[in-house]
């Protein structure tokens, strides 16, 4: 009996060994940020993030988790504190900027306006955007096109994509044609404009390719020259936002981001390097 009673006590005390020490490592990794980056945010600037979070894991040991749920998500989940990281595809707000986030600017992104490849309208002014968008126009035979309804396809509410675009163009939520088509994400508004020869949309620069048809606007092409040299319009910055206090890992990996290499990553992506 007497043995039973020690082998108890032996894996007892061994017990709580084991939890101390598992204590005092989480407590360690706690004040250290450990080895894990959480970023969180804009659909537009998650594969850009993605991309660099490859490469950076690739030479440092650190795991980068990036979630795409929206540039509105991902800065409330910055404010409190869910992900170390908010990606922010649009200017902040003044209710979030009062919560003290700091903000990096990692690329720069032009907002195109695409079309079916058949439109044979390649420029529209920003008015003629704002009028097509809130329905004051509602068919492409009234600025030069087809005699054939316009289609408008927007992205959902809380997107930093549709924020910035409203924005610039001058309207808001609540002025967006009643019928327009809402699509969650860069790509699906991509795949819906290819596949209607109605539809009119808007989408990074990085998303542009031969299956739809971009439009210059005022006359100006969508160019990452033109962009930087300010005469395209609908062009925002890429943001990440953070608190003060975030984990070295975490300020590591944004340091790295502003790097020659880092910014031939934002490049080769597609999104627009901060000099180029």
């Amino acid at each position: 009996m007497w043995k039973k009673l020690l082998y108890f006590l032996c894996f007892t005390v061994l017990l709580i060994v084991l939890v101390a020490c598992s204590n005092e490592k989480d407590t360690a990794d706690t004040q250290t940020g450990g080895s894990l980056v959480t970023i969180s945010g804009s659909t537009s600037i998650g594969p850009l993030a993605e991309k660099l979070a490859m490469k950076y894991e690739e030479e440092n040991d650190v795991k980068i988790e990036v979630n795409q749920i929206g540039s509105s998500a991902g800065i409330t989940n910055a404010i409190n504190g869910v992900s170390q990281i908010g990606m922010a595809s649009r200017d902040l707000k003044q209710e979030e900027k009062d919560s003290n986030l700091q903000e990096l600017i990692i690329a720069y992104d032009g907002i195109v306006v695409v079309a079916h490849p058949s439109n044979p309208i390649k420029n529209l002014t920003m008015e003629q955007v704002k009028r097509i968008f809130t329905g004051e126009v509602t068919n492409w035979k009234e600025i030069g096109g087809k005699d054939m309804e316009i289609v408008v396809v927007s992205r959902e509410d809380g997107s930093g994509s549709r924020d910035a675009f409203q924005e610039i163009v001058g309207y808001k939520s609540g002025q967006l044609i009643k019928n327009a088509i809402v699509a969650s994400g860069n790509g699906n508004i991509k795949t819906t404009v290819a596949m209607n020869k109605h539809a009119v949309g808007f989408i990074s620069f990085e998303y542009v390719d031969e299956s739809i048809s971009t439009m210059d606007i005022n006359g100006v092409q969508a160019t990452a020259e033109n962009v930087l040299a300010g005469q395209y319009e609908l062009s925002r910055p890429f943001l990440f936002v953070h608190k003060e206090d975030v984990p070295e890992s975490a300020k590591q990996f944004m340091e790295f981001i502003l790097t020659i290499e880092g910014q031939k990553i934002v490049e080769s992506a597609g999104a627009i390097p901060l000099t180029k």
